[in-house]
């Protein structure tokens, strides 16, 4: 493998951030620099005036702090790193990020949803590996997902 970019999705998850210890490692080893991407998906919503003027502005830039956190994070362990916060539909955006910055891997977490939670909320990941220009690593957290509220 020779990858020298490394396209990082990130939900700001716990799974996502395993996923960047991961990458972090992996980039070392291939002196790779990474790109992390998280997107912020469109609000649904049934009336956007009930929600305050400020909420958007707010929530992007407390995506902005943990983002330049974990910027800041990869760049201390003397790995290349930038990262990007775009609105959009993350798998959509995923797969175009990875055609323009010409991404050699992407490297990114699952929730490991199954069943109907998994029918109804889909997978992120598994548009991304069926879809990606390149070639796409999931990680799977070392922790089983907490059970299902009953």
């Amino acid at each position: 493998m020779t990858a020298q970019h490394i396209l990082v999705p990130t939900d700001l998850s716990a799974d996502a951030d395993d996923a960047l210890e991961y990458a972090m490692q992996l980039a070392r080893t291939l002196q790779a620099r990474l790109t992390l991407l998280h997107v912020i998906e469109p609000l649904v919503v049934g009336s956007i005036d009930a929600l305050p003027a400020t909420f958007l502005q707010d929530l992007e830039a407390k995506i902005t702090d943990i983002m330049a956190s974990s910027h800041a994070r990869v760049t201390a362990a003397g790995i290349p790193c930038d990262y990007t916060i775009v609105h959009g539909v993350p798998f959509q955006v995923i797969i175009e990020m990875a055609r323009t910055a010409q991404a050699d891997l992407i490297i990114m977490g699952t929730h490991g949803r199954t069943g109907l939670r998994h029918v109804l909320l889909g997978s992120v990941a598994e548009r991304v590996v069926r879809l990606a220009p390149c070639p796409v690593l999931v990680v799977r957290a070392p922790h089983p997902p907490a059970p299902a509220a009953q």
